[in-house]
């Protein structure tokens, strides 16, 4: 398999129970199943950032593709993020599956290094904020895009809760209705944090860039919609992303995200890496993107 992208994975059915345990199906291919291995070259990657964290974070924006060639965008970009225990993490829907704006309600979801709690009660505030959000497992179950940077959030936010969502809607309208509903939480969360930062709520978005260009072109392209992102321009982005026709996997979350950002008085995000299949590989005619982005709290 190819795991250079976001092409759509692993799609065996099956693989949820009645408990909501939401089991990996790309551990072995997009990283190692081992947990001493996978341990260790997560280690690797998140000792290769080039600053430690300065700012508690609002926004992180990590690539999912197999981490061979993703894994040092992700890990230097979560190495220099200060993140709350309490994530929502928001990726794109490779498969088409389930509803528009999907959010796995309850359980876990395990890696080789155990399991992640989801927090139920704030995905069930989140659904009942965003109208088009829906409980829903079937867009997750053979979804990539999450599960690949959760062994990374294990490693670097002791004890984390997620809200899982997978966002396939391409309506700039329930787009921004996802950020305010999002943006609604965070703020009230925020209100009643401690001065540690105890209860505080941070997002996270899994995303690629440009697919299958030669690199050249595609680090052309990934430019303008970066150039969005550090703006903190959420329909700057989706609009660049549409007209360019830039392959960028996962516009839709963080076009939701970004009007989180917005709306909380965020007023710009920092590119801490970019990369492509190329700089790994050496074959530059038919590349995949990866960046990392951060967001620090206002």
């Amino acid at each position: 398999m190819n795991t250079t992208g976001s092409t759509a994975s692993g799609q065996r059915d099956g693989q949820q129970d009645a408990q909501h345990i939401r089991r990996p199906v790309v551990a072995g291919r997009f990283y190692p199943d081992s947990p001493a291995e996978l341990q260790s070259m997560l280690r690797a990657y998140l000792d290769e950032a080039a600053a430690p964290p300065q700012k508690p974070t609002l926004l992180a924006m990590v690539p999912h593709a197999g981490y061979v060639f993703s894994g040092a965008v992700a890990g230097c970009t979560l190495a220099q993020a200060m993140l709350p225990q309490t994530l929502f993490v928001l990726g794109p829907n490779h498969t088409g599956r389930g509803s528009g704006i999907a959010v796995w309600p309850e359980g876990v979801w395990r890696t080789p290094l155990g399991d992640v709690p989801v927090d139920n009660a704030l995905a069930a505030e989140f659904c009942a904020l965003c109208a088009p959000a829906r409980p829903d497992t079937l867009a997750h179950s053979a979804e990539h895009s999450l599960e690949v940077v959760l062994p990374f959030l294990q490693l670097r936010v002791p004890r984390v809760r997620i809200v899982p969502v997978s966002i396939g809607d391409p309506s700039l309208a329930v787009l921004t209705a996802a950020g305010a509903a999002m943006a609604q939480i965070i703020r009230r969360a925020a209100q009643t944090a401690d001065p540690g930062g105890q209860n505080r709520i941070a997002m996270v978005v899994s995303s690629d860039m440009t697919h299958f260009l030669p690199q050249d072109e595609a680090r052309r392209l990934d430019a303008m919609a970066l150039e969005q992102v550090t703006a903190l321009n959420p329909q700057g982005l989706y609009t660049t992303v549409r007209e360019k026709r830039i392959s960028m996997c996962g516009v839709l979350p963080m076009t939701a995200a970004l009007e989180a950002c917005r709306l909380l008085g965020a007023t710009g995000a920092r590119l801490t890496r970019y990369a492509t299949s190329g700089d790994i590989t050496g074959k530059t005619d038919s590349v995949v993107g990866y960046a990392g982005a951060l967001v620090d709290v206002p």
